[in-house]
């Protein structure tokens, strides 16, 4: 019987998932592929134009029981997912915020997934900590304070959520959640509230406190102090205060010195959201919004945004962090982690494993430096304030918002006198027509009341060119709008 077995197994295909031989062969299909598709990115419409459901009906629902070859699977990539996709990286994408790309980058995520290290402790694989450990400069493991790279923006408010809400019930020691109430502007991102929801703070309890566009939509460090008092005379207690660094409606800047002096006065812990105007502050011109960071607690910012790359979240003093996160089953158990030699990056964040996302990091500081960076930023910034200018040139235009950094917010004004619904409507009309071009993808927001678009620079390849082109398409539209009135 043995032998048969051993027969029938020799006789067997040998499947080889990792062949090294079809290793340099595909890579290097893939590899002309995607720059062909970067090459042409121009020719595609910016938002895609299918409908709902068109991939079932162009693709079988069940993977073939025999293998395709990667030219049959990459022409199905052609001629169904590019058709279907939004091309977020096209240079006349203008919408939301950018997410970058980078040859460096591309070059980290191929170490990335070719070490396929699930790093959740340090003895899963110490380089992964290690490395992560060491960068970005600010964020080293000097003192008490560190820097871990989460998934999301989104993930990194809630695991500071968690950390705060633990650490007051030690404190309280009553264990009644419904007393302890979160601060933010009306401006920050809908997450923070998704985020409060999740660990148990009650919707009632959640302030947004109201903005206006007198103060550029910033948080008003006067009004936080009134709505923190009123509820401490109701019993209540202040938890924790959403700071944000370039919100996403506007990019206003909240005063970080200012809120966090007042947070800190009750007890607070304080959170940055600095997901899109932190990396600026990698540039001298923007680092005084940092004002104030050393009070903070912790802060989160996306380098996808601006610096080519993954997301990064920095707490100051992790112990309460860790206290709130960790899990120690025996399986995972070690004599490096029971000295407390070492840091097990498990005990940081929402799930156990994780990959070795500092390579891309890594990569793209070494490769470019800041000098590059800077310039990099900087030229968006610039670009920006070219479509501003232009804006402004047009008197059936207005800004919104001042500009700070990439964003420009603005509107068409036709005519005061038909009214705000009138304007709203205009505005929603030449955003339609923008959009169904093609050409030009944007997006809009309400801020204070007023319907706003957004024209957000930063594509990796956004020239000025485009940025011109972008704006003579808005003035077609707008022309085209207003003969019709």
């Amino acid at each position: 019987m043995g032998k048969n077995i051993e027969s029938n197994l020799a006789n067997t295909p040998h499947f080889n998932p990792l062949n090294p031989q079809e290793f340099r062969k595909q890579p290097h299909e893939m590899v002309d592929f995607i720059p062909d598709y970067y090459q042409n990115i121009d020719s595609y419409p910016v938002l895609s134009q299918v409908q709902p459901g068109y991939l079932r009906a162009n693709l079988p629902q069940n993977a073939p029981s025999l293998p395709e070859s990667l030219e049959t699977i990459l022409e199905d990539v052609k001629n169904q997912i590019i058709p279907g996709m939004t091309h977020w990286l096209s240079p006349n994408f203008f919408a939301f915020f950018p997410s970058t790309v980078s040859t460096a980058g591309f070059l980290g995520e191929m170490l990335c997934t070719c070490f396929n290290s699930v790093g959740f402790n340090w003895i899963a694989s110490p380089a992964a900590t290690e490395l992560e450990m060491l960068l970005p400069k600010s964020f080293m493991f000097q003192g008490t304070g560190g820097g871990v790279i989460q998934n999301t923006t989104s993930e990194a408010i809630l695991v500071t959520l968690i950390a705060a809400r633990d650490k007051a019930l030690d404190v309280d020691g009553s264990g009644n959640l419904n007393k302890f109430v979160v601060y933010a502007s009306d401006q920050t991102h809908s997450t923070f509230a998704k985020a409060c929801k999740m660990v148990g703070i009650s919707p009632r309890n959640i302030r947004l406190i109201p903005t206006t566009i007198d103060a550029g939509f910033s948080l008003s460090p006067i009004q936080l102090k009134a709505a923190v008092e009123a509820d401490m005379e109701n019993g209540l207690v202040p938890l924790y205060l959403c700071v944000t660094l370039g919100t996403t409606s506007t990019t206003a800047v909240d005063p970080i010195e200012l809120l966090a002096g007042v947070a800190k006065e009750h007890g607070m812990w304080v959170h940055v959201d600095a997901a899109y105007a932190g990396s600026a502050c990698i540039c001298p011109e923007f680092r005084h919004h940092l004002n104030g960071v050393e009070l903070v607690d912790s802060l989160s910012l996306s380098p996808h945004k601006w610096l080519l790359s993954g997301l990064d979240c920095w707490v100051k003093n992790p112990t309460a962090l860790v206290k709130a996160l960790s899990t120690n089953p025996e399986y995972l158990r070690n004599k490096q982690s029971e000295s407390d030699s070492v840091v097990d990056f498990k005990d940081w964040q929402v799930g156990t494993g994780r990959r070795f996302k500092s390579l891309r990091l890594w990569l793209i500081f070494r490769t470019y430096g800041v000098v590059n960076l800077q310039d990099h930023i900087r030229s968006d910034v610039g670009m920006a304030k070219i479509f501003e200018d232009f804006v402004r040139s047009d008197p059936r235009f207005e800004i919104v918002v001042p500009r700070e950094f990439g964003l420009v917010c603005f509107r068409l004004n036709p005519d005061e006198t038909f009214g705000s619904d009138y304007t709203e409507l205009s505005n929603q009309k030449l955003l339609d027509w923008v959009n169904s071009t093609g050409r030009v993808y944007m997006t809009h927001t309400k801020a204070g009341g007023i319907y706003v678009l957004r024209f957000a620079v930063g594509a990796t390849l956004t020239g000025d060119n485009h940025v011109v082109a972008a704006w003579k398409l808005i003035k077609e539209g707008a022309d085209a709008l207003l003969k019709t009135v």
